[in-house]
């Protein structure tokens, strides 16, 4: 929620432009780079083993969040994300987005599918640089959005049940919020297979109302991380908070008001589980 986080002079500062440009060009090659000269194919074995796994871990995790000058954009070094509720990126999307603001091709669900679903929302420097990458824009639909669309085409695909991110590209410049799933989100799946904080979780927890929980099943069938689980014997949904990635994203299903987020900080033990 850092203003200067999303503005031009931030971007000129750390000369953004230049970064941007060399990733996006770059950028089917996500799935198929080397980490610290190890070949993806059989990285999660790799990763797995006591001392090569610690140091492949810590190398590339120290890549992805660095803020060193001089930051790889092929590597993508600087570039991670964080999930964020519907609320959250309806004010960045309001208040803090630099403009212009347009949607472009998922670039994850093009590589993992070959469908091109145009659910990711940039802005500021990077909403300059992919209209020159063509590849990415949107054919026969509305690309170019004011705030108030960006607003309405974000709430339309949480509701589906796609998972806002913002994310830093490098850090810490802001210009995206995507809407994706697991596992075709090459960030969320970089987390659940191999380990690695390539997607934060959210500032947020959620929680249930046993009250107004009626067992329906709805939100467990929603949640894309496993935390929601339905308890046969008492009838009710019960959350496992070191799965729950702050979404808020179940609660579209929830007809019943019983699942309300929560700031992480106020639940025990799960204050820096990020």
């Amino acid at each position: 929620m850092n203003a200067r986080n999303y503005s031009y002079e931030l971007a000129d500062e750390y000369n953004m432009k230049e970064y941007l440009e060399e990733q996006w060009k770059n950028m089917e090659t996500l799935f198929i780079r080397k980490i610290m000269g190890f070949s993806s194919i059989g990285l999660g074995y790799k990763m797995q083993m006591p001392l090569i796994g610690r140091f492949l871990r810590s190398n590339a995790e120290k890549m992805i969040h660095s803020e060193k000058p001089g930051r790889n954009p092929v590597r993508a070094d600087g570039h991670f994300g964080q999930v964020i509720p519907l609320e959250d990126a309806q004010h960045i999307l309001g208040n803090l987005a630099a403009e212009p603001i347009i949607k472009n091709y998922c670039v994850c669900r093009w590589m993992q599918r070959g469908v091109k679903d145009a659910v990711c929302i940039n802005f500021g420097c990077l909403s300059q640089i992919i209209p020159k990458l063509t590849r990415y824009i949107p054919v026969d639909e509305k690309w170019q959005l004011d705030r108030e669309e960006a607003i309405a085409a974000l709430e339309t695909q949480n509701k589906k049940g796609y998972v806002a991110s913002v994310w830093f590209q490098p850090v810490p410049y802001i210009n995206a919020i995507c809407s994706c799933e697991s596992p075709e989100c090459g960030g969320l799946r970089l987390r659940n297979d191999f380990g690695l904080r390539t997607v934060l979780k959210g500032e947020y927890l959620m929680t249930v109302n046993r009250d107004n929980c009626q067992g329906c099943k709805a939100c467990v069938r929603m949640c894309q991380f496993g935390a929601l689980r339905y308890l046969p014997s008492i009838n009710k949904v019960i959350i496992n908070h070191d799965k729950c990635f702050g979404c808020g994203v179940c609660r579209h299903a929830c007809k019943n008001d019983a699942l309300q987020l929560v700031p992480r900080e106020s639940v025990p033990g799960q204050a820096r589980n990020f």
